[in-house]
């Protein structure tokens, strides 16, 4: 992709909310670099594991809605 254009393009966070051009896409949604690198490195037991696991699934439920 021409470098130009892929910095011109910014998405949703599904996690943040956030408008951001860097990040991953699962399925049809859009997760960004920060909030990627923080739900690696999230324990299981820190509070905001369930809520991002919580918004994870909102990628399955709009898929097969």
């Amino acid at each position: 992709m021409n470098e130009s254009l892929q910095n011109e393009y910014t998405a949703s966070c599904i996690i943040c909310g956030q408008e951001k051009a860097n990040g991953i896409m699962i399925i049809t949604e859009f997760i960004c670099e920060e909030c990627e690198t923080e739900m690696v490195r999230t324990d299981v037991s820190d509070v905001k594991y369930p809520f991002f696991i919580h918004q994870m699934k909102q990628i399955l439920y709009k898929k097969n809605a």
